[in-house]
């Protein structure tokens, strides 16, 4: 019996899963294979093709042709490994980037109008559902969510640039005390964001870990020529101590330096000890600080700098 179960549940999925792609659109141009290929590409700082073969579990062949594709249409990059010379890493060019975007972005729309016809209050128990059997048929694997490796840094969605607003509000509050002046600030700084940024120039990410947004970071244009901006790097304590903050700097930085800004700077606050530990292991510099009266507390704002032409440790 339990056989039989699984067997039309595994009919009944594969038919959801037939009609959410139907007619082909979701992933046109690419097969659901190099779909999944840029999506891991997208979403992990470092790879390497023995890293994808191993996540995705493909034949080494298979996905050399994948890979030669992308190269070809110039989605890919491939340089030295950082972590063994004898491998290649690969990265996203724009065009890859965007290509990935545009997969990650139909696939959302598809599975939120799927959601759609799902009464609010079922959605809870499907969504525990789904993570129990994930649980039970990963071996476990997934019943530990706060492993690292089930972080993924991904673009904002739809609905993630009101949540940077309301979680710099209300976590900032808790933990320091700042008034609404500094969820006026970030409002500001998100909208600036969302209403007129170069894709080519500036970035957002959200830190997702088992499905939910835990961090967030901006890479925005400076005033000053040359120059980028770091803007509201956050995680959510339950998050913490696993090197989302890490992550989502080095995706800024590597961002910034790939697009040829020469500086990346930023303005954070002495009470700020973690994010500046992590500005610090980055190799940015404290150049200037000044006492000042914000969000209802007094406080010591500091400007750091990074330099973009110098080369990484």
């Amino acid at each position: 019996m339990i056989v039989q179960d699984i067997r039309a549940f595994n009919r009944f999925y594969t038919n959801v899963i037939g009609a959410l792609d139907y007619g082909r659109h979701l992933y046109a141009p690419y097969t659901l294979t190099e779909a999944r290929v840029l999506y891991e590409l997208a979403h992990s700082a470092r790879t390497d093709a023995a890293d994808l073969r191993a996540e995705l579990h493909l034949d080494a062949g298979y996905l050399s042709r994948i890979l030669n594709r992308f190269e070809k249409d110039g989605l890919i990059e491939r340089g030295p490994s950082e972590r063994d010379p004898r491998r290649r890493r690969i990265t996203l060019t724009a065009p890859g980037r965007e290509a990935a975007g545009l997969l990650d972005e139909r696939a959302r729309e598809t599975v939120g109008a799927l959601l759609a016809t799902v009464p609010p209050d079922d959605r809870p128990r499907l969504v525990e559902a789904m993570r129990t059997v994930r649980t039970i048929l990963g071996g476990g694997r997934t019943a530990r969510p706060e492993a690292p490796e089930d972080v993924v840094l991904r673009d904002p969605g739809p609905g993630d640039l009101g949540w940077i607003v309301q979680r710099n509000g209300a976590l900032y509050a808790a933990e320091f005390g700042w008034n609404t002046d500094y969820e006026g600030l970030v409002a500001r700084i998100v909208a600036d964001f969302a209403e007129d940024h170069d894709p080519h120039l500036e970035r957002a990410w959200i830190a997702e870990l088992a499905g939910r947004p835990v961090g967030c970071v901006m890479c925005v244009r400076d005033e000053a020529p040359g120059t980028a901006r770091l803007r509201l790097l956050l995680v959510e304590p339950d998050a913490r101590g696993l090197g989302i903050g890490d992550r989502l700097v080095t995706a800024v930085v590597d961002f910034a330096r790939g697009v040829g800004y020469r500086d990346l700077v930023l303005w954070t606050n002495d009470v700020l000890t973690a994010a500046r530990g992590i500005y610090q292991r980055h190799g940015f510099a404290l150049v200037a600080e000044k006492p000042h009266r914000s969000f209802g507390r007094d406080l010591v704002g500091q400007d750091w700098r990074l330099d973009l032409r110098a080369t990484p440790d």
